[in-house]
């Protein structure tokens, strides 16, 4: 046996192998799980945000999220993380768990849904652009293209269903702190899931971010002393599913894929989210939503092309 050989079989396979031209059909799905999932965590957060403010908010589902996932990477006994990714880690959880949530939480309590959809949306197009030059993806023709035709979708669902445009002040500005910190958050992650698992990913950004909102405490607390039973309920709703469970199957998928291809699957968010309101609120969505959504679907497929 050579040498060559000896060392080839003695190195252990990494747990996240490196994304082919195509991304693998357990990955799309999970990351379809994700998207089914953030987009009813808009209807969530309208729910609670009724009776419970945007820091306590984000501070209950993290909270949940990292009991959870804590618990489970217990179980499990997973790996943690190299100590040279605490830095990068750090950062993932205060943009991606921290900023982008509570920005997103005080957006939606003061823009209509459609508005938000619209701002958000530039998310995957800042996603696209900083993973081609940050983490060399590249510019594949197949995701500019369906990138730009589901962010078109995206727009025509917002024009559909927004009631204020994109003159409404504050909320507009937090939207976009929202896609920013969207954006910086999955491009800091990628790279992490090269040496650890999404399930610790996901727990340790929970648990980053859960303690960077501690100071939200006394107003979680004064919040749930007076809201209503749906509210919590949808509370809770929000830190199981939609944080602990599509966080960690995001991860898995961003692991098994590109961040610009990831990013691109998000434009499913809107439509989807437009039909869960029609299902659950009785929102008939306009007719301009209903092209605006088949325009997301066919872009995001086209995106997902092999090379």
């Amino acid at each position: 046996m050579t040498s060559a050989q000896a060392n080839q079989g003695t190195t252990p396979p990494p747990e996240n192998p490196a994304p082919a031209a195509g991304t693998p059909p357990l990955a799309v799905a999970a990351g379809v799980v994700t998207v089914v999932l953030w987009a009813s965590a808009f209807i969530g957060i309208r729910a609670a945000g009724d009776d419970i403010d945007p820091g306590a908010l984000t501070l209950a589902r993290l909270f949940i999220g990292a009991v959870l996932l804590g618990a489970v990477v217990l179980i499990r006994r997973v790996p943690l993380p190299p100590r040279s990714d605490a830095p990068r880690l750090i950062l993932c959880g205060f943009l991606w768990f921290g900023v982008y949530n509570v920005a997103l939480n005080a957006a939606e309590q003061r823009i209509d849904a459609g508005t938000t959809s619209m701002i958000i949306s530039l998310g995957p197009v800042l996603i696209a652009v900083l993973a081609g030059l940050l983490l060399k993806e590249g510019f594949p023709r197949s995701l500019i293209v369906g990138g730009s035709v589901a962010l078109a979708g995206v727009l025509l669902i917002g024009l559909a269903t927004s009631s204020e445009g994109l003159d409404a002040g504050t909320g507009s500005l937090l939207a976009l702190l929202a896609a920013v910190a969207y954006a910086g958050g999955v491009v800091t992650e990628k790279p992490l899931l090269a040496n650890s698992s999404a399930l610790v990913v996901t727990w340790l950004a929970c648990v980053v971010g859960a303690v960077l909102c501690l100071p939200f405490l006394p107003q979680l607390i004064d919040n749930l002393s007076h809201a209503s039973g749906e509210s919590i309920a949808w509370t809770i709703y929000l830190g199981v599913f939609p944080t602990s469970v599509a966080f960690t199957t995001w991860g898995y998928a961003l692991a098994r894929s590109t961040a610009g291809k990831m990013g691109a699957l998000t434009y499913l968010s809107p439509p989807i989210a437009v039909t869960l309101a029609w299902l659950i609120l009785a929102e008939t969505p306009p007719w301009l939503a209903v092209v605006g959504g088949a325009l997301s679907l066919g872009g995001v497929v086209f995106s997902q092309r092999k090379k």
